[in-house]
């Protein structure tokens, strides 16, 4: 599934060429055809190999896929592989290589902190939020997808989120007002409340929010919170914040109901080979 259209994928081909014009063609061998595969270096999930497909396209280069996005990586797996004009596909290959080492990055990130929420509490749902990098939100969200986690919100027509920074200009009577004014638009409708600390959340629960996102809190604080609420409490409860896969365990043994985290969005990127053969 591609998620950036063309001219978005144009954009990020647009580069000094003066490599690609150098190594390309010249007065003894124009138009010379050059193949170029490109391997995973480590483990990890791939994310973005259809979008490289279409890049390499788009400059008159044929490309064959051999992981798509979601595929688990072995450490020399060939993940993409590519034939065509010389200039054309050197021009191409290193921003191909840099959109597969970022979503790749972001990928794994994703299912990593999925599987230590998952071997901590199956019962317990991954997202990460819409708020992605600037100018990177649609390949964002495909590669945390194929990491296994779910976006949130899933922007449903009868939900609301309450931000915690809008709470502050009008305060308590705002934020019940605000509830009890899209009760009776929506009656079905499910509230969501951000919140930064305990007090609030217990708050936002006596004005009638459907779920609380617990957000930047600590795993202690955020079990404390759970207790407060007490098992009689109906709504859901979500931890929020960058929260890595090495403390997602703690918050899924807190009592939550889902953890929502942007940490993968500031991964690391993967390590992709890139290897041409001329001819």
């Amino acid at each position: 599934m591609l998620l950036l259209d063309d001219t978005a994928l144009a954009c990020l081909l647009k580069r000094d060429t003066t490599a690609a014009l150098s190594v390309g063609s010249g007065p003894d061998r124009p138009g010379r055809m050059t193949s170029v595969a490109m391997r995973a270096r480590r483990s990890g999930t791939i994310c973005g190999t259809e979008e490289a497909a279409r890049m390499f396209a788009l400059l008159g280069c044929a490309a064959d896929i051999a992981a798509e996005s979601g595929t688990r990586a072995r450490p020399g797996d060939l993940l993409i592989a590519a034939r065509g004009p010389a200039e054309a596909l050197v021009r191409a290959a290193q921003a191909v290589q840099t959109l597969l080492e970022w979503a790749s990055g972001v990928a794994d990130s994703a299912a990593r902190i999925v599987q230590a929420v998952r071997r901590a509490n199956p019962a317990v749902a991954v997202a990460c939020p819409r708020k992605a990098i600037p100018g990177a939100r649609p390949l964002a969200l495909k590669a945390v997808a194929a990491g296994g986690a779910a976006i949130h919100p899933a922007l449903q027509p009868d939900a609301a989120l309450v931000l915690a920074e809008c709470r502050a200009l009008g305060g308590a009577e705002t934020l019940t007002d605000r509830i009890a004014g899209r009760r009776l638009a929506v009656p079905a409708a499910r509230v969501a409340v951000e919140v930064r600390d305990r007090d609030e959340a217990l708050e936002a629960a006596g004005f009638g929010a459907d779920i609380l996102l617990l957000t930047r809190m600590a795993p202690d604080a955020v079990a404390a919170t759970l207790r407060a609420l007490g098992p009689g409490w109906p709504g859901e409860v979500l931890a929020a914040g960058p929260i890595p896969a090495e403390a997602a365990p703690a918050y899924a043994t807190s009592g939550i109901h889902a953890l929502v985290t942007s940490a993968p969005y500031h991964a690391l990127p993967a390590e992709i080979e890139l290897v041409y053969e001329a001819g």
